[in-house]
């Protein structure tokens, strides 16, 4: 009998893949795990893929062996998670795994309560009704969530020591992302505490970018802020090369950010929270009930500075910032 085992992971950031040797003969079942990708294979970040497969490896699951993965990818298409989830249910899988919220959500209907959800890095599950609480999410989803408005803010705070005259900070937006209202309102809060102004532009899709750094220019923007976001994620190399063309120091949630050329990064580590959702996966498999398992949030954030871009923008980082800094990219 053939038995084909999915793990789909795909985190906001998105994920890397390498194809599961799915068609593999199985002599005995083994567990079957479900992963939903927000990229594509070829356009995702690999350390955080690599570090959930090491804490699969870590808790003696070897794939094709007594674990299968099977990937599903929304090619930064939200509106594919209803119809990729579904395919997941019809192929009965044990468990599904989703990092970002309209992922978790697809997964939350399609389900219907019957299969196990791990979110891999979801904002704010309680406001968004995933779970009832943190500490008893009671229902059928469970794993990793970010407290939103916290890193909103901090990522504003650190723009601003980067350019401490700057006055006025654009705000780069898709409203279709599910959850981005809680993580403009972090950015919001952050902003009256540091007597900032902000100024929000929209982008819904790649082709709505030009429009939008036209807005900010014409708004006399002097730096931005990318929410997170699985447009804004897909298109951070043209939001790199918009950002150094009008001169303006941005930031980014993840180190895919910096690595395009935008100033910086500040977020959880993706790597970390990745490794941890093999914790759930490993627990629920050996029976534990994800209404039971607390909801964690991470506890390592990384800061990542394009330190060429730095240098592009005529902006001069102190040797205290650098020093903070998890990586600079020369």
């Amino acid at each position: 009998m053939v038995n084909r085992r999915t793990f789909l992971c795909g985190l906001t950031l998105g994920t890397l893949t390498t194809p599961f040797v799915g068609e593999a003969q199985q002599t005995r079942k083994i567990p079957r795990v479900g992963v939903l990708g927000s990229q594509s294979p070829n356009d995702s970040p690999a350390p955080p893929i690599l570090a959930f497969r090491q804490g699969l490896r870590e808790l003696g699951y070897v794939e094709g062996q007594n674990i299968g993965i099977e990937w599903r990818w929304a090619h930064g298409k939200l509106e594919r998670f209803p119809d990729l989830a579904a395919e997941l249910v019809k192929l009965e899988v044990d468990i599904i795994v989703a990092a970002t919220l309209p992922g978790v959500e697809a997964a939350q209907k399609a389900t219907r309560g019957t299969i196990p959800i791990v979110m891999g890095f979801v904002s704010d599950p309680v406001a968004y009704g995933l779970v009832a609480s943190l500490a008893r999410p009671g229902g059928n989803i469970t794993g990793l969530g970010v407290p939103t408005p916290e890193m909103g803010g901090k990522r504003l705070q650190l723009l601003r020591e980067f350019t401490p005259t700057v006055g006025r900070v654009a705000v780069l937006s898709d409203p279709s992302q599910p959850g981005i209202s809680v993580e403009l309102k972090g950015t919001e809060v952050a902003a009256r505490a540091l007597g900032v102004q902000l100024q929000v532009a929209e982008a819904h899709s790649s082709g709505e970018l030009d429009r939008a750094f036209a807005a900010i220019v014409r708004e006399r923007v002097a730096a931005i802020v990318v929410l997170p976001g699985t447009v804004l994620f897909a298109n951070r190399a043209r939001i790199g090369q918009l950002a150094a063309k009008h001169r303006l120091p941005t930031s980014g949630w993840t180190r895919e950010f910096p690595e395009a050329g935008c100033l910086m990064s500040y977020g959880a580590n993706l790597p970390d929270a990745a490794r941890r959702a093999a914790y759930f996966v490993d627990k629920i498999l050996k029976g534990a009930k994800p209404a039971d398992l607390p909801v964690e949030q991470p506890t390592t954030f990384e800061l990542v500075i394009n330190l060429k871009t730095a240098k592009a923008l005529g902006l001069t980082i102190s040797q205290a910032v650098l020093q903070r800094a998890d990586q600079v990219i020369e």
